[in-house]
């Protein structure tokens, strides 16, 4: 096996020629995924992967001064479609890792053909107008919280996230993904992605993508996605009727159809 594929565990199945990669989120590996890769085996190649430090991933190749930005994770993500050969891909991003993408599509464009971003945030302090739902303090807290007691921590965010109460094993998966992750890459992956900025990036982009939002999420507010919207050529934003940060979890079939529908366009 090609030592890239190794180092992020890289998972090839379906049947079709066109390419799927789909990235996971924060504190999750390619298992969050399981909801809705189904759908897509029989008419599309699924490419599933897992960030160095998540998963099954080669955790020794983890490197603390390469993944304190996310420009670190985006060179992953090219290195696996270049070491798989693949060209005119579809990137499904969930949560910080649409912003991963589409840093890698700003490196390499001509490998991507769509871009998918799953609860997207360009920036998720509040500066100015611009309201990305956190201020200074809301985020030293999470980085303090998830320092003292990682595994305490997740009990708490895990169901605000899912925002499905009355489906408490949907937080129990997410729990038991967020407890699988080292708390100190959590915390390192936590700061890398709390910290970034990407609105100067988004107007850069050439890629057609598509926003897909869901209600009541407490990590990313709308007016993130009506921002994405607005500064980002090609992009469109829907806003589901999938509650919480994790719509591929809670509402695989809207979030299948969602997909498909912007992705099966000509």
């Amino acid at each position: 096996m090609h030592p890239i594929l190794a180092r992020n565990n890289v998972n090839v199945t379906g049947s079709g020629s066109q390419v799927i990669v789909f990235a996971h989120g924060f504190g999750c590996a390619q298992n969050s995924w399981k909801f809705i890769t189904d759908a897509f085996l029989k008419d599309y190649r699924v490419v599933l992967f897992d960030y160095v430090g998540s998963g099954n991933s080669d955790i020794s190749q983890y490197d603390y001064h390469k993944y304190a930005t996310l420009e670190g994770y985006a060179c992953d993500v090219v290195d696996i479609i270049e070491a798989l050969n693949l060209r005119d891909i579809i990137f499904v991003g969930h949560s910080v890792s649409s912003m991963i993408g589409m840093i890698a599509a700003l490196q390499k464009p001509e490998i991507f053909k769509k871009l998918v971003f799953i609860g997207p945030s360009p920036r998720y302090l509040n500066d100015q107008e611009y309201i990305g739902g956190f201020e200074i303090k809301d985020i030293e807290g999470i980085f303090m919280q998830i320092a003292e007691d990682y595994v305490g921590w997740t009990k708490v965010i895990s169901p605000a996230v899912m925002q499905n109460m009355h489906r408490p094993e949907l937080s129990e998966f997410l729990q038991e993904c967020f407890e699988a992750t080292d708390p100190s890459i959590a915390l390192a992956f936590a700061m890398a992605t709390f910290k970034s900025d990407n609105r100067e990036n988004l107007k850069k982009l050439k890629v057609p993508s598509l926003t897909l939002q869901g209600v009541d999420d407490i990590m990313v507010p709308l007016s993130a996605g009506d921002y994405i919207q607005q500064h980002t050529p090609s992009n469109f934003l829907k806003v589901m009727q999938a509650t919480g940060h994790f719509p591929h979890i809670s509402h695989p079939e809207e979030t299948i159809r969602e997909i498909k529908n912007f992705i099966e366009e000509k």
